[in-house]
């Protein structure tokens, strides 16, 4: 999620809203056919698939897998704002591809409250907050529960810190590289999210497959500017040397995408962790 260089702005409702659509879009079908490959090999407990999605945000996740998984489904959203959580809840899909019925509650707490019996009887987790958002202490945490319950892991649209843009500009490597650093120096994980992920899962005995899921950002698309704004002021909070040169940068980038000369690639992996003691079937 390379959204925006305020915590207090990059999950409005709005922001999520917005973005909601090039998420669907980018998620990777061939990890979401391998996902529901291995779920359709295990009778699910009680006769319905158990999903959580921590850090929830408004739901948007469930709206999006919900429909493209058979077989009736119960899902525990959780998310550390309240308000969130009760958004997600009242904007789950009725149903699942096949037509069984899709249902929900709230869970109190956020990721940090996930641990391996929260997870006890659980089919799958599975987040709309990316991981390069989240510490290396959480995505460790996170590993820990779904392989203490044996629980597969789908978790999408993790940012690798590399952006393209046609036609390119000689700032696009300087703002990519401080919008990176940033994101380190308050101390997540960025653009490491997937290697550390990768081991983490792995080093508890998942199997972790990886697929590009990149947005791809059209001109004159209201995303396109939100997203270049929330991208250039993260790099600018981190190198306030360069702010003022970079409020040109933006300037000229934004006359790009408003005359349609600008098209952006910005590059995102796809995680889903597998138990591996049960992967063959």
């Amino acid at each position: 999620m390379t959204q925006s260089a305020a915590d207090a702005t990059a999950f409005t409702p709005e922001w999520l809203a917005l973005r909601e659509p090039a998420d669907a879009v980018a998620r990777s079908a061939a990890l979401l056919g391998s996902l529901g490959a291995w779920l359709a090999r295990r009778p699910a407990p009680g006769g319905r698939l158990v999903v959580h999605d921590p850090a929830c945000a408004t739901g948007a996740m469930a709206r999006w897998l919900a429909p493209r998984l058979s077989g009736a489904q119960h899902w525990v959203v959780h998310d550390a704002d309240a308000s969130f959580a009760r958004l997600a809840l009242d904007r789950m899909p009725p149903a699942a591809a096949d037509g069984s019925p899709v249902t929900a509650a709230c869970r109190e707490g956020g990721l940090a409250e996930l641990t391996a019996s929260a997870l006890a009887g659980a089919s799958l987790v599975t987040s709309s907050t990316s991981l390069d958002l989240l510490t290396g202490e959480e995505v460790a945490a996170l590993a820990a529960a779904c392989a203490g319950a044996e629980c597969p892991a789908l978790l999408p649209l993790s940012a690798v810190g590399r952006v393209d843009l046609r036609p390119a500009r000689p700032a696009d490597a300087e703002v990519t590289e401080a919008f990176n650093a940033g994101q380190r120096s308050r101390g997540l994980l960025g653009p490491d999210a997937v290697a550390v992920a990768t081991e983490e899962f792995g080093s508890r005995g998942m199997a972790v497959c990886t697929h590009a899921s990149p947005w791809r950002l059209r001109p004159a698309a209201e995303l396109t500017g939100a997203w270049l704004r929330g991208w250039v002021g993260g790099a600018q909070a981190q190198r306030p040397d360069r702010a003022s040169a970079w409020d040109d940068y933006l300037t000229h980038r934004l006359d790009d995408s408003v005359t349609g000369a600008l098209w952006v690639t910005v590059h995102h992996v796809d995680i889903l962790a597998l138990p591996a003691g049960r992967a063959a079937g």
